[in-house]
C-alpha cells in the first residue's frame, strides 16, 4: 500500500469547529464490512447494534490543559510552552514544545504565574525541550487552572472555556493526553447508562494520546513510517472481561483508534488480550489482521493520516474510501469535533 491510496479532498467547511449538542445527536454512518451497506443514523442509535453480553471498550485517558503561556525571566518575552508528557513525576521533569524556540535556551526560566515556573534543562528537537517544574507532583493540578485546552491544529480558532468540557469524554479519569480520544466524545452519561442497562459491559483501558496523532506521514512507503511512543495500560480485570466475551462469542465494540492500538498491542497468539502496561508505537495499516477488535467506533479522519490507515486496515481500503465519499456527499462533519462511524 502507498500513502497516496489514502488521499481525499476535505472541504474546509466540513471540518467541525464545535461539537453538536447534545453529544449523542451527532450523525453516525453505519458501515457493514461484509455487505458493504451503509446506513445514515444518529449516534444515539448505536445501542441498537449491541446485544446483552457484548463489551464496549473505552479509553479513560483525560486531556489536560497542556497549552501554557509564560514569560521568560529578565526579558519578559512571551513564550508558549506546550506540555507533551511527564517523564519523571518525582523530579517534575517534562517533555515540552516551546514557541518561539529561538528565544529559549538551556538554563532559561519561564514563569507562568506566582506559583509555577520551569527551567530548561535540555534540547530534544528544534522546538522540543526538556524542562523541570518547581512543583513536584502538582503540575497537572496547576495547569488545570492556568492552561488552555490543546485543540487540534486544524480547528482554526482559539480555545474557549466550553472546550475544557467539550474536548473531554464524560468517562475521562486519568490525566495524560494532549489530544482527546475523539470517538468517545459522542457518548453521554444517559446513553452509557442505557447501554449498561441493556447488559453490555463497559470496560476501561488507558492510552495517553500524544501530538504524534497529528503528525503527518511523510513517506510514500508505509513500512518506513515510525509512530511516536504512547503510554498504555490494560488491567487484569479489563482483560478478563474482554476475554470472557470473546470466548462466549459476544461482540467487542472498540471505541476509537487509541483504544484499538492499546488492545492490539497486547494480545496472545490465540487472539486474547493480555494485561499490560508500558509504551506502544504500534502502527496499524493495511493489510493487518485484527486479533481482538470486532466492531470499531471511530470519527472521520484526515487524509493520509495514521488514523485513516488504521480504519482502512479494519474495513478495507476501497470500502472505507467509498464510505468517506458518501460522508462528504451527505455533509457529515469531519475530524475531532465531527460525526462518527460504526464499522460492523
Amino acid at each position: 500500500m502507498k500513502l497516496s491510496d489514502f488521499s481525499y479532498n476535505l472541504p474546509k467547511n466540513q471540518i467541525a469547529k464545535y461539537p453538536v449538542s447534545p453529544r449523542d445527536k451527532a450523525k453516525l454512518l453505519v458501515l457493514d464490512r461484509k455487505t458493504g451497506e451503509m446506513h445514515d443514523k444518529h449516534f444515539y442509535d448505536i445501542i441498537d447494534y449491541m446485544e446483552k453480553g457484548d463489551v464496549l471498550v473505552v479509553n479513560e485517558t483525560k486531556v489536560f490543559q497542556a497549552r501554557l503561556y509564560g514569560k521568560k525571566e529578565k526579558t519578559n518575552a512571551k513564550i508558549e510552552v506546550f506540555l507533551l508528557r511527564e517523564l519523571n513525576r518525582e523530579d517534575c521533569i517534562w517533555d515540552v514544545i516551546v514557541d518561539p524556540a529561538r528565544k529559549v535556551r538551556i538554563g532559561n526560566k519561564i514563569y507562568f504565574d506566582d506559583n509555577l515556573w520551569c527551567e530548561i534543562i535540555d534540547n530534544t528537537t528544534s522546538r522540543g525541550r526538556t524542562v523541570r517544574f518547581n512543583q513536584p507532583g502538582k503540575v497537572f493540578q496547576m495547569v488545570e487552572k492556568i492552561g488552555l485546552t490543546p485543540l487540534p491544529p486544524y480547528i482554526k480558532r482559539d480555545p474557549e472555556p466550553s472546550d475544557k468540557q467539550n474536548y473531554q469524554t464524560v468517562y475521562a479519569k486519568v490525566d495524560g493526553s494532549v489530544a482527546a480520544p475523539t470517538a468517545g466524545l459522542h457518548f453521554t452519561e444517559k446513553l452509557l447508562a442505557k447501554i449498561e442497562k441493556k447488559g453490555i459491559h463497559i470496560v476501561p483501558v488507558i492510552l495517553h494520546i500524544g501530538l504524534g496523532t497529528f503528525r503527518p506521514v511523510e513517506v510514500e512507503d508505509l513500512t518506513k513510517h515510525r509512530m511516536d511512543s504512547e503510554y498504555y495500560e490494560i488491567t487484569e480485570k479489563s482483560a478478563e472481561t474482554i476475554n470472557k466475551a470473546l470466548r462466549e462469542k459476544n461482540n467487542v465494540f472498540v471505541v476509537g483508534t487509541s483504544t484499538c492500538r492499546a488492545l492490539e498491542t497486547s494480545t496472545t497468539a490465540e487472539g486474547f488480550v493480555k494485561p499490560a502496561r508500558g509504551w506502544t508505537d504500534k502502527f496499524i495499516y493495511p493489510p493487518y489482521t485484527f486479533r481482538v477488535t470486532q466492531k470499531l467506533i471511530t470519527n472521520f479522519h484526515a487524509s493520509e493520516s495514521t488514523l485513516l490507515l488504521l480504519v482502512a486496515a479494519f474495513a478495507g481500503t476501497d470500502l472505507i474510501m467509498k464510505a468517506y465519499k458518501h460522508a462528504l456527499k451527505n455533509k457529515y462533519r469531519f475530524l475531532s469535533y465531527g460525526d462518527a462511524m460504526l464499522i460492523l
